[in-house]
């Protein structure tokens, strides 16, 4: 797994984990990465910092409940959950079944969201099947 730093046009900043490289520059190519902030496709990556030691670990910005910008960005994440599963099917247990039988065009080329288990989630990245899990955002009351 790779992470890579990218910006949108509006320039705002987020991490995205990759497969590798290549899962990057292919996502890239088909034009399916998308800004949580702003839902922009023209994301590209930004310059990245090189990695700092341990002491530096807690100067790291959290969106706990105090953090001014948590309202905006749990509605940022809200909304891009919303896109990524208005389209998608919902498969249930049944996603790392369902994503191998799509990767082998043993079913229809679609869009699935569902639940898979850790041991599920690590076979499917040692097959080289593409996916990403989808962004937890709190209930309204927490």
């Amino acid at each position: 797994m790779i992470q890579y730093s990218l910006v949108c046009e509006a320039n705002h900043k987020f991490d995205a984990w990759f497969r590798n490289a290549e899962a990057y520059e292919d996502q890239a190519d088909r034009g399916i990465l998308t800004c949580p902030v702003c839902n922009s496709t023209k994301v590209e990556k930004a310059l990245m910092a090189p990695a700092l030691s341990r002491a530096a670990e807690s100067e790291k910005v959290s969106l706990s409940a105090g953090h001014p910008d948590r309202a905006k960005m749990l509605e940022a994440m809200r909304q891009l959950r919303a896109k990524l599963t208005a389209d998608a099917d919902y498969v249930g247990d049944k996603f790392a079944e369902e994503a191998r039988k799509i990767h082998y065009n043993e079913a229809e080329e679609r869009g699935i969201y569902g639940e898979a288990t850790r041991d599920e989630v690590s076979s499917l990245i040692e097959d080289g099947i593409d996916f990403m899990p989808l962004p937890h955002v709190p209930d309204e009351h927490n």
